[in-house]
C-alpha cells in the first residue's frame, strides 16, 4: 500500500520488511535498540490548550503517559511542547525516553529546540543536560512501545514530485486505502539529504488571541534547516472521532538544528530513511473540551 501510494509522490520509492537497526547506534543515539513491542500512540492534550489562548496549568508526565497507556516503562518517540513550567520558556520537545520501570529510572534522551536569545535562531539542547524530569506541557503525540527490536516497515523516498510532504503522504495514502478504519503509524525517519521547512514556537506566549492559521503562523518562527535530520512522526490515517492531531513530527540534529518538520524544501535532492510501525491501540488522553482545528499543521 505504501509503496504503490508513495510512487505517486517520490521518483523512487522502495518499502520493505527490515529488522530495525539498533537505535541506540549513531545517527539515532536513542536510549532504546528498537521500536517494536505492544506498538501504541498516545495524543495528549492538545493544540486548543495553546491557541487561541495559552492554558499553561496544562503540565503532563511522561512516565505517568506510560502507565496511562498501561505499557509502564515504555519507550516513548514523538512531537511536543516543553514544559513552560520548567523551562521558564516556549519551545519545542523532540520527546526520546525510556520511561521508568519498577527496575529502572527513566532514560531521557529527548531534545528540546528554542528560540536562542542571542542571535534569534535554533539553540537545540539535550534536555538531560540542563533538566532531570520527564514533564511536557499543552500537547504532545506520541507513539510508544516496548523499544524492543524485530520487524519494522523501512521506508525509502528520493525525489519528491508531488506537493505533499513526507509525513503527509504516509497518512493519506493510509487513509484513502484503509477509509473509515483508522490506521496509525509510529517510529523514526531521517532526511539524508536536502533541507526542510521547520518552525520553532517563540519564548513568549502570545499575548493576543491566536484565532486564524494566518496568526498563527505569523507567531511562529520559520528556519530552513539542513540535513541530516533525525524526525520522529506519529500519524494516524483517519480520526475515529476523539479530536486527534492526525499527523505531528518533530526533529533533532547532530549539527544544531531541530524543530517541527513541515516540508523538505528540496524536492529534488531530497533522500528520506524510515523505520516505521503500525500501532496497535490509541489512547486519547486529556482531550479538551472546547476545540478548534487551527494551528494544526
Amino acid at each position: 500500500v505504501l509503496q504503490k501510494g508513495l510512487k505517486e509522490n517520490f521518483a523512487d520509492a522502495q518499502v520493505s520488511v527490515v529488522d530495525c537497526p539498533d537505535l541506540t547506534q549513531e545517527p539515532f543515539n536513542f536510549p532504546a535498540k528498537g521500536i517494536c513491542g505492544k506498538p501504541r500512540i498516545a495524543d495528549v492534550g492538545g493544540v486548543p490548550y495553546l491557541i487561541p489562548v495559552v492554558q499553561k496549568e496544562k503540565v503532563y508526565d511522561l512516565n505517568a503517559v506510560a502507565k496511562d497507556i498501561e505499557l509502564p516503562g515504555a519507550f516513548i518517540l514523538g512531537a511536543g511542547a516543553a514544559s513552560s513550567k520548567i523551562l521558564g520558556v516556549n519551545a519545542e520537545l523532540i520527546p526520546i525516553v525510556q520511561t521508568k520501570s519498577e527496575k529502572k529510572p527513566a532514560v531521557n534522551g529527548s531534545y528540546i529546540a528554542q528560540i536562542n536569545p542571542a542571535d534569534k535562531g535554533c539553540l537545540l539542547e539535550k534536555y538531560n543536560s540542563k533538566y532531570t524530569d520527564c514533564e511536557f506541557g499543552l500537547l504532545a503525540n506520541l507513539y510508544a512501545s516496548e523499544g524492543q527490536p524485530g520487524k519494522v516497515i523501512e521506508v525509502k523516498a528520493n525525489g519528491r514530485t508531488g506537493e505533499l510532504n513526507f509525513v503527509s503522504c504516509l497518512r493519506q495514502i493510509l487513509e484513502k486505502h484503509y477509509g473509515e478504519k483508522p490506521v496509525g503509524m509510529g517510529g523514526t525517519f531521517i532526511i539524508q539529504k536536502g533541507k526542510a521547512k521547520i518552525h520553532i514556537m517563540p519564548p513568549e506566549f502570545s499575548a493576543c488571541p491566536l484565532n486564524t492559521d494566518e496568526d498563527v503562523n505569523n507567531w511562529l518562527k520559520f528556519f530552513e534547516m539542513k540535513a541530516p535530520l533525525i524526525c520522529q512522526p506519529v500519524i494516524v490515517s483517519r480520526d475515529p472521532g476523539f479530536d486527534l492531531r492526525l499527523e505531528h513530527t518533530h526533529c533533532f540534529s547532530h549539527h544544531g538544528d531541530g524543530g517541527h518538520y513541515h516540508q523538505d524544501t528540496s524536492p529534488d535532492s531530497v533522500h528520506y530513511l524510515g523505520y516505521l510501525l503500525p500501532a496497535e491501540l490509541l489512547f486519547r488522553i486529556d482531550r479538551p473540551q472546547e476545540t478548534h482545528l487551527v494551528g494544526r499543521d
